[in-house]
């Protein structure tokens, strides 16, 4: 059951490696790839790290999504079902960071066992 639970904080560490790819931020990408493998570790440390990171990630397609609504809005283009995706897409990483609060990964990953 809790490794069913990682599966959207994979998926979402992949989409957001998928953007860091398309705006050009190559080296951040191997380090993110290395957080992969941390998941094996049953450590209070690595689903912390993994919060931190996915809740940055959600920050960052809501940034993305400003940015592309203001940009397309000057253009006279539609943005809406851009901003609605992106949303979507936030919301999803913000709730995968959230589910290593969920008792079987809060369990798999206990805060006493920080360092």
């Amino acid at each position: 059951m809790a490794l069913l639970l990682l599966l959207p904080a994979v998926l979402s560490l992949l989409a957001i490696c998928a953007h860091l790819l398309r705006e050009g931020m190559l080296l951040l990408i191997p380090p993110l790839f290395l957080l992969i493998p941390l998941l094996m570790l049953p450590r209070g440390w690595v689903a912390r790290l993994w919060q931190f990171v996915l809740f940055f990630g959600a920050l960052e397609w809501v940034r993305t999504a400003i940015f592309l609504a203001v940009e397309r809005q000057e253009e006279g283009e539609p943005w809406g079902r851009m901003a609605l995706i992106l949303g979507a897409v936030a919301t999803f990483t913000f709730l995968s960071a959230a589910l290593f609060e969920a008792p079987p990964l809060a369990d798999a990953y206990p805060r006493s066992s920080l360092l």
